[in-house]
């Protein structure tokens, strides 16, 4: 139902004073919504609010990837922690509780919330502005969006899996996969097929006498 953070600025705007409650970070409060738990930030300086919570991290550093030094994917990165977990981090003794922690964990777990149905989305937001050309501009490459939308403001989402969405709204109307700068522009054909074909349009007009006659000369 809680969930104590740090005062990093992912979670945490502005640490709490004396006489105030701490401000957090709008996508935070969004995941907090999503997932039904209400954010507690910790005391500035008072290490002991934290419990053991940043030993974790070393012990994931010279543990898991010691053991696992590469992968292809977050995929593949969840499916080799999910195997460390079973066979090695799972079944310790956690020295601070003196409990094995699979089974703490199963002792605590009709404790736990029910996870929602749908995953949280992790994209990374922005804004932009469709060019001329009918292309927007991400990490230095360039992406086609349908030519209807040039000159107005769409939204991108980038995901863990270097993924590109492209929304107008709320309506996906671009989805791409990153290029290094060196790949060149991702385009879409039919993005751009009406562009060309007003571009290419000609009106054909009636010859003139001078016209005919170079023609036929």
């Amino acid at each position: 139902q809680d969930v104590l953070v740090d005062n990093q600025k992912a979670a945490v705007l502005a640490p709490a004073g004396a006489h105030g409650e701490a401000r957090f970070n709008e996508r935070f409060l969004d995941l907090a919504g999503h997932y039904g738990f209400q954010p507690r930030a910790c005391r500035p300086y008072r290490a002991r609010t934290k419990g053991k919570d940043e030993r974790m991290v070393g012990y994931i550093k010279q543990h898991f990837f010691v053991r696992y030094g590469s992968f292809t994917s977050w995929a593949h990165l969840n499916q080799q922690a999910e195997a460390w977990l079973g066979e090695e981090a799972d079944q310790r003794l956690q020295t601070t509780v003196k409990e094995v922690v699979s089974v703490r964990f199963a002792r605590e777990a009709p404790s736990l919330q029910p996870l929602p149905a749908v995953r949280y989305d992790t994209a990374y937001h922005e804004l932009r502005q469709v060019a001329w050309d009918g292309y927007v501009d991400v990490r230095g490459n360039r992406y086609s969006v349908p030519s209807t939308l040039v000159g107005r403001t769409v939204q991108i989402h980038i995901g863990l899996e270097e993924t590109l969405k492209i929304y107008q709204g709320e309506t996906l109307v671009a989805e791409h996969r990153l290029r290094p700068v060196a790949q060149g522009w991702s385009s879409v054909p039919a993005h751009h097929a009406p562009l060309w074909q007003e571009t290419l349009q000609v009106q054909r007009r009636p010859l003139t006498v001078y016209q005919e006659v170079a023609t036929w000369n």
